[in-house]
């Protein structure tokens, strides 16, 4: 099943519609909607947004919150609070998933040191979304406890089933993590994939396929290891260059960049990170799945 983080060809809903119909994709992982995060709605507001949804035939596959991306010793209460709203927004939405993360270490705080309070959030978290019908699902992000793979199975290992799991290729690379031994060791709790590649060299990404995150292998293990049900999430992180916009002709600055992978404007990034995993679906011999409506 495929998704997308649509706000990355637009910040309006209905460009992020357009976006996704155009490009054959059926469910939306929501993060940022005409200028507000989804983990900011009301339930009012959640109401309105599944109404406009609905009458254009997309579906929520995850809320894709910013929750435990906070410094590990800042204050819990107001951001659990938070959280607690969003989870009635999940619901509304009629979304199993909300995307979480287990809080920054980037200011020295010891990791051994505030472990137990790392947990003590995370339980907090999945206890609380698990007895209203969700699932906390952790994604691993550079700078948090879960950042390489031992933490994130050490993590999955304690929750089992009450958590899910995220794999997203390009923040373990950044981790300078190896992905394939990654992805064997967390392969059994994996809920769902973010398709983001990237390189070890400077951490730049990339289309999928033209990084150095396996795309292809991942999704032909992916699809032997789940049974169909699981989302691959498209989230392009391309980079674009907003003076390129009004620039048109072959063999110009705006080709040349678009060689390098930069791109004239949001949804143009967005088209070509969908076309190349369209390739790779290809390339991964899954000829009876493919992200365009063809």
């Amino acid at each position: 099943l495929f998704s997308a983080f649509a706000d990355e060809a637009s910040p309006d809903i209905l460009e992020q519609i357009d976006a996704c119909k155009a490009n054959g994709i059926e469910y939306i992982e929501l993060r940022n909607v005409n200028g507000k995060n989804i983990s900011n709605f009301t339930v009012e507001e959640a109401k309105e947004l599944r109404k406009l949804l609905d009458e254009n035939g997309i579906k929520v596959s995850s809320i894709g919150s910013h929750y435990g991306k906070i410094e590990i010793d800042d204050d819990f209460e107001p951001h659990f609070e938070a959280f607690k709203q969003t989870v009635e927004v999940a619901k509304v939405l009629e979304t199993k998933y909300i995307r979480m993360f287990s809080f920054f270490f980037t200011k020295g705080q010891s990791i051994d040191e505030y472990k137990d309070e790392v947990y003590r959030r995370l339980t907090a978290m999945v206890d609380y979304s698990n007895e209203h019908g969700i699932l906390c699902c952790h994604e691993n992000e550079k700078g948090i406890y879960g950042d390489i793979h031992d933490r994130c199975v050490e993590l999955a290992e304690h929750f089992g089933d009450r958590m899910g799991v995220i794999f997203d290729p390009s923040n373990f690379i950044q981790c300078g993590e190896q992905i394939l031994p990654a992805y064997e060791m967390l392969k059994d709790y994996i809920d769902y994939f973010h398709v983001k590649d990237c390189l070890y060299e400077g951490g730049m990404v990339r289309p999928a396929g033209l990084g150095d995150g396996h795309i292809v292998e991942l999704l032909e293990r992916f699809a032997k290891d789940k049974d169909g049900n699981h989302f691959l999430t498209l989230e392009p992180h391309l980079t674009v260059f907003d003076g390129l916009k009004d620039l048109e002709g072959e063999g110009g600055t705006a080709d040349q960049l678009k060689d390098d992978y930069t791109y004239p404007t949001n949804r143009a990034a967005f088209d070509a990170a969908a076309d190349a995993l369209d390739v790779c679906i290809t390339m991964a011999n899954l000829d009876s799945v493919t992200i365009r409506s063809k």
